[in-house]
């Protein structure tokens, strides 16, 4: 299988570990360009190791992980998580600005303002950060999803992208994993929510230690 037909993502007999605990053993999983899958499983199983691991915050100490056929990170996946990685001391324009320009993007004005409406913070560009709420304050981290493409990355990596967010919100962005998917994406994402639009499910308690 060569690298273009090769998955985005392919796990082989992965070992999610936290420290020196193996938390899961033998995880399988291929997740080719078009695929949402739900991670899933009992509290305690790692699904948030996982995906740091696979964002490559944490090593893989046993089995292998292949990036559109390579065992390496050739790609940048995008990595959305609890911690937001946003700094109180920036406006909410600057604190997009510079997640997207963690992966070469430069945004236009008016991509800020575009990125800033969808997710319901339109008005707020020229405001500290310190001043949100912490649910306002995860609108900006999702508010780069509206501007990054498969060819920017291809992998997105999403920890419970739902969480404080409203059903007209919740909407937006599973209409937005639609479209991500359906231009040659991927993605991996944990929810406490039902995740209509994914097409996979991958368990995590089928493999625990």
């Amino acid at each position: 299988m060569t690298a273009v037909d090769a998955p985005l993502l392919a796990l082989d007999e992965l070992t999610v570990q936290r420290g020196e605990i193996p938390l899961c053993e033998g995880v399988t999983l291929n997740l080719p360009a078009g695929s949402i899958c739900h991670l899933v499983g009992a509290n305690g199983t790692g699904k948030t190791t996982l995906l740091m691991q696979l964002a490559g915050l944490l090593p893989v100490l046993t089995g292998e992980v292949h990036y559109q056929g390579v065992a390496s990170l050739p790609i940048q996946p995008l990595y959305v998580s609890h911690q937001l990685g946003i700094h109180p001391n920036l406006t909410v324009a600057q604190n997009l600005t510079f997640l997207l320009n963690l992966y070469g993007i430069s945004p236009s004005i008016a991509d800020i303002d575009d990125a800033l409406a969808w997710v319901g913070l339109q008005g707020f560009e020229t405001i500290s950060s310190s001043h949100l709420s912490a649910g306002q304050t995860r609108r900006i981290t999702l508010a780069r999803l509206y501007l990054l493409t498969p060819d920017v990355t291809p992998l997105w990596l999403l920890d419970e992208p739902f969480t404080a967010l409203d059903v007209d919100m919740v909407a937006r962005m599973e209409d937005r994993l639609r479209e991500f998917s359906h231009t040659g994406g991927a993605i991996l994402m944990t929810s406490h929510q039902t995740v209509g639009v994914a097409n996979q499910v991958l368990d995590l308690s089928d493999y625990m230690v």
